[in-house]
């Protein structure tokens, strides 16, 4: 999977810069309590949050987001250009989910499925897509 982002990542690199920042998880305890878990996420969220700037359009994968076509994911990402936006942040959760504090920052909430994939395919599955979506702005044709 790691062969897999990276391609998609070096075919983006004509049309857009993009890094990759992981950060690891935090501890939980074996059963933990619903407040541990959420004051587990926070604390996850607090890490990943230092990388976002104040002008990033912040995209968050959640299940519990909206799912979008490749060709609205292209809209969506055309419009913030159009608005002036030209810092695109994407935030994958920890293991157990979001806390309130990613919730809060996310300016858009996006599901790839309503299945839920290991972080690694998340990140294969996002990177083709924004390929894809890049493709689609350009009015490109795309085949692998």
């Amino acid at each position: 999977m790691r062969d897999g982002i990276q391609e998609y990542v070096t075919r983006l690199g004509p049309m857009a810069k993009v890094q990759i920042i992981e950060q690891d998880e935090e501890k939980m305890p074996a059963a933990p309590s619903e407040a541990i878990k959420e004051k587990v996420m926070e604390k996850e969220g607090e890490k990943i949050l230092k990388y976002v700037g104040e002008g990033d359009y912040v995209i968050l994968l959640d299940t519990s987001g909206k799912e979008l076509s490749s060709p609205a994911l292209s809209e969506l990402l055309a419009r913030q250009m159009t608005a002036g936006k030209s810092r695109f942040t994407f935030l994958i959760g920890g293991p157990f989910g979001n806390g309130r504090n990613l919730r809060a920052r996310a300016d858009f909430r996006l599901s790839l499925s309503p299945m839920t994939f290991t972080h690694q395919m998340a990140r294969l599955i996002l990177a083709e897509q924004l390929y894809r979506a890049m493709k689609i702005m350009r009015h490109e044709p795309y085949h692998l």
